[in-house]
């Protein structure tokens, strides 16, 4: 929570409004390390009754008056004086709601089942502590009332052998031990920061290189074929899942008064982050649905119709996107929808960890195709059609690993730390790997970008050796022939059908060779 706040049994919910910072509502003392609650032992079953009960409840419709008021001033300290109280407020309303539930356990004087000296279910102004036996310790996560408080840490509660619960010997209060909640807070945000500057750059080096992938890939019309055009269209998806996810960290995660207004804005950001997340990966399968019909299946397909693949990548992924947008609502309609604690998430996982499989199955059989018949007789065909699947076969498993590492969360703070940075990078540099795999990698792209390169040498340097004019000359050469593998491929090279291989050579070579600008 942004604000803090804390009830001692609701006695103090409305204090003074003299303290406006973030931490103007905790009422406990810090002695040598410890954190002492200022109430002193309860007897909860006894003096908990019906009058109590309506005590919370006028206490609760009084809390939400003090959040209403605000101090007079100028507008900016206004507003800032506003949101502590607003935050405030909230924290103390979410207490007085945990308190209220602990009064209505408390207040159930179910019998336990255990033997000899028990310490009676109790409220310690933060948590519900349930009835405990002597001599033992219980714990329990620390809550999220406050911003430096890790509900990953534990807080603790001893029950001394009489059967009561341990007294602070410098307060001579019952005690509770919430020192953990706030032991690393500082390491924490240090690491929170580190992950949080890591996604950033993840992300601006993955639009980086998208950005001049697609620049190399609309600028050199020779490039042009069905597989540059899936190309392109998983260049697209990584874009704007890459801008959204920007927007959403700079503007909505890092916004904590945004969220907590929870506006309809926020949600619809995070529902088109969660459809392109989508699409990132079903457009990963297009790839090898189209590389397996081209291969396996090549013999049924002269040329592949692209319209199934846009429906696939870019209109599938709405439908689980919209199935989870609308359980979210009924389900579990937290502000902005920006917990990852439930499984309703599994709506958008689920279909996506389908598609690595099914995409991992396509590959499997393509390499099988090509080592058992393509690999004796057509040695050369071979190697180019294994040239093609090469990226897509390595870039499946590395898109899909986080998912196998997810159930797999450690438990201590190292590992834990660890386990969040290679999430993070394999979660956001996946552009930065899809463009490094499809383009910067890629032989075709590579041979053009090479042709280029001579072309302007001879262009603008007239002072260069006769030699080099040769040596660009063998560049040109080499170059068709890895455009030529894109044509090839896309026509199939017509080796699957028994037909000769050198005739779509002498068809695209003179083609390109007549233009008035071969290398654009």
């Amino acid at each position: 929570m942004a604000g803090h706040g804390v009830m001692q049994h609701g006695r103090n919910i409305c204090t003074s409004r003299k303290k406006t910072s973030r931490k103007a509502g905790r009422q406990y003392e810090q002695r040598n390390g410890y954190i002492l609650h200022t109430q002193g032992p309860v007897d909860s079953r006894a003096r908990m009754d019906a009058n109590g009960i309506f005590s919370l409840l006028l206490l609760c419709s009084v809390s939400e008056l003090c959040v209403l008021a605000s101090p007079e001033g100028n507008d900016s300290q206004q507003h800032h004086t506003q949101n502590v109280y607003h935050d405030i407020g909230v924290t103390r309303n979410t207490i007085v709601t945990a308190q209220f539930e602990c009064y209505q356990k408390i207040m159930k004087n179910d019998k336990h089942n255990k033997i000899g000296p028990v310490c009676n279910r109790t409220w310690d102004g933060w948590l519900c502590w349930e009835d405990t036996e002597a001599g033992f310790t219980t714990n329990q996560h620390c809550p999220d009332y406050f911003q430096d408080f890790d509900t990953a840490e534990m807080a603790s509660k001893v029950c001394s052998e009489t059967g009561n619960w341990f007294l602070h010997p410098e307060s001579n209060r019952t005690w509770t031990n919430y020192t953990k909640c706030t032991a690393y807070t500082s390491a924490g945000r240090v690491t929170a920061m580190n992950l949080y500057y890591l996604v950033l750059i993840g992300h601006g080096l993955s639009l980086t290189s998208l950005f001049f992938s697609l620049g190399i890939f609309f600028h050199f019309k020779s490039l042009s074929c069905q597989r540059i055009t899936l190309h392109k269209n998983l260049f697209f998806s990584f874009v704007l899942n890459s801008v959204i996810t920007i927007i959403w960290l700079t503007a909505v995660a890092n916004n904590q008064g945004l969220v907590q207004s929870n506006p309809v804005s926020c949600k619809v950001i995070m529902f088109i982050h969660l459809y392109l997340f989508g699409c990132n990966y079903f457009w990963m399968l297009c790839e090898g649905i189209y590389l397996h019909t081209l291969i396996v299946v090549a013999v049924f397909a002269e040329k592949q119709h692209l319209m199934w693949y846009y429906l696939l990548g870019w209109g599938f992924p709405l439908i689980p996107a919209l199935i989870h947008a609308i359980a979210r609502s009924y389900y579990y309609n937290d502000n902005c929808w920006i917990s990852s604690n439930t499984s309703l998430l599994y709506i958008i996982h689920g279909p996506i960890c389908a598609a690595l499989l099914v995409n991992l199955f396509f590959l499997l059989n393509i390499v099988r195709v090509l080592i058992t018949k393509l690999k004796v007789t057509h040695q050369a065909e071979s190697s180019l059609y294994m040239k093609a699947v090469r990226a897509t076969l390595i870039l499946v498993p590395l898109l899909g690993i986080q998912f196998v590492l997810f159930p797999y969360k450690p438990q201590g703070r190292f590992a834990l730390e660890i386990y969040d940075y290679i999430m993070n990078i394999l979660m956001h540099y996946q552009g930065l790997l899809v463009a490094t795999i499809f383009c910067f990698f890629n032989g075709e792209v590579q041979g053009v970008l090479r042709r280029h390169w001579n072309q302007q040498r001879i262009q603008f340097g007239s002072n260069f050796a006769h030699a080099d004019v040769f040596r660009s000359a063998s560049y040109v050469a080499s170059s068709l022939t890895e455009v030529h593998r894109c044509y090839s491929i896309d026509g199939h090279t017509e080796h699957m059908n028994g037909k000769n291989s050198y005739h779509d050579v002498e068809t695209v070579t003179p083609t390109i060779l007549r233009s008035d600008n071969p290398f654009a």
